[in-house]
């Protein structure tokens, strides 16, 4: 290991960020994030701040490069905003790895305790990223478990945030035995004892979540209709896209779910203002008696006689009434602009994207009395966002998502994964209808009931269970990463007094 750890530093710091990418998504190896940040851990050692944030850098914009790349692949959009969106993207998203960085390593040659904070700091970075317009917590450290059901099991306590701390604990246990075989050693005893303790709590409380009552269930007909997103607003594809989803709204009826789910923006239409499109699926869902919520994009007149454009769900019910969720969590630079609410003109700028209005309402559907929460797409990846919706009594989620634009590219597998932390942090189930997938039921305990394989046009009958069950991190939300936040700071502040004594 010393001869491992004697590479110049800038390998050591790109071996870092190839290890840790290689654990996200679609990848099944992610077991290389215990070991992946151990290169960087070494750096930060033993650096100056400049030095730690420089290298930290380097294995930020190598982890994100590798993960986010899909970013670059989006063919609703030209080249350049394409090429200008995945820079930017990864460079903004490595400013946090430098913050990290600059952190760990100066508080490590203030106090020469750094190790033991470590995990800490990590936490308290990933919770920063999580705000603001630019709010990225898709690609948390957490992500790279899910390949691993019992080490997710702890997110209904801590939320994601506590996966990535035992992630970046597991890396500091093992860099602490660094220099000896025997602490090497201790190292791998006490690591394998922490990951049978994790995944022993992981396997009881599966089991305790499966022993629980089911007090209701909800049938739902999740279609995967597999169409170009590229063809779908094409004047000489349109017919052809009404065809297909009717076809697949009458295959839906024969299964005789309680309801229908159909993905994003299903129809190249504005459903709930253009009459001729809208009254062939009402008449077939009042024939049928069976409610379907389908996504659609929508648009409102102001007084000033300007218009909103939104991305939202259409809920149609068997009495002929209609339900609207608009999406609040807009993509930046992809749906709008952000701060354009408050400065307008930033709407007049125009690289390729949407200018669609946020919703303001966490609207609830129900069906047979059991009321649910719907997300759009991006929603799903913003923990605190989707426990909104089971806080306020839903008592599952859909998701109704198109990840086609990217292609079949890790985006695809890393947003069905996020999905799986979702239903294990509120402890409720997920039907999630995409595009050309993947689509699939995910149960409380992030076990994948149902699934469709991407680019693959089918319907699956699944059978949501409803539990009573009630999480820690619903309730109280991100307190593990609030708590954590504040002991960084302190910790930080600690450091400050000391230099200056």
């Amino acid at each position: 290991m010393d001869k491992f750890l004697d590479l110049p530093k800038w390998q050591l710091a790109l071996l870092s960020g190839v290890l840790i990418g290689a654990a996200y998504p679609p990848s099944p190896m992610g077991f290389l994030a215990w070991f992946g940040l151990v290169p960087l851990i070494h750096l930060l050692c033993n650096a100056s701040p400049a030095e730690g944030a420089k290298w930290s850098f380097l294995t930020g914009i190598t982890v994100n490069i590798i993960t986010v790349y899909w970013f670059g692949l989006n063919s609703g959009a030209g080249l350049f905003p394409v090429f200008l969106s995945l820079t930017g993207a990864v460079l903004y998203l490595s400013i946090y790895w430098i913050i990290f960085g600059m952190c760990t390593s100066w508080y490590h040659k203030r106090t020469g305790y750094g190790l033991a904070v470590l995990a800490i700091f990590w936490v308290g970075m990933e919770y920063v990223r999580s705000f603001g317009p630019l709010a990225f917590p898709w690609i948390n450290l957490a992500l790279t478990q899910t390949f691993s059901l019992p080490l997710l099991q702890i997110a209904d306590v801590t939320g994601s945030m506590g996966i990535s701390f035992w992630v970046v604990l597991i890396n500091t246990i093992l860099y602490a035995g660094y220099g000896s075989s025997s602490g090497l050693k201790t190292s791998l005893q006490i690591i394998t004892i922490l990951l049978v303790l994790i995944s022993s709590l992981g396997v009881y409380r599966i089991s305790s979540i499966r022993n629980e009552n089911i007090v209701d269930q909800i049938s739902t007909a999740i279609v995967q209709p597999n169409i170009d997103p590229n063809q779908k607003w094409e004047a000489d594809f349109r017919d052809r896209i009404f065809d297909i989803m009717d076809s697949l709204h009458t295959a839906s009826i024969d299964l005789q779910p309680d309801f229908i789910l159909w993905p994003e923006a299903a129809l190249p239409v504005y459903l709930r203002i253009n009459y001729a499109a809208r009254r062939p699926i009402l008449r077939k869902v009042r024939y049928s008696d069976i409610p379907l919520l389908t996504g659609t994009p929508d648009r409102r007149n102001r007084d000033n006689n300007e218009r909103d454009y939104y991305n939202g769900a259409l809920y149609f019910t068997p009495d002929g009434s209609m339900q609207m969720y608009y999406k609040m969590h807009l993509v930046p630079f992809a749906e709008y602009i952000p701060f354009s609410e408050k400065f307008p003109m930033l709407k007049r700028l125009n690289f390729g994207q949407g200018n669609f209005t946020p919703g303001r309402d966490f609207t609830l559907f129900e069906v047979d009395s059991v009321s649910f929460g719907n997300l759009i797409c991006y929603e799903s990846s913003i923990p605190t966002f989707v426990s909104q919706f089971v806080r306020r009594g839903a008592k599952f989620l859909s998701i109704e998502t198109n990840d086609s634009w990217c292609g079949h590219t890790s985006g695809v597998y890393q947003h069905f994964q996020i999905a799986r932390l979702r239903a294990v942090e509120n402890r409720v189930a997920i039907a999630r209808s995409a595009n050309t997938g993947i689509s699939g039921l995910i149960l409380p305990t992030g076990e994948v009931a149902e699934k469709i394989p991407y680019n693959k046009q089918q319907i699956i009958l699944a059978e949501i269970p409803i539990r009573d069950l009630e999480s820690f991190y619903m309730r109280f939300g991100e307190l593990f990463a609030i708590i954590c936040s504040l002991i960084s700071i302190i910790l930080l502040g600690i450091g400050w007094i000391k230099n200056r004594s």
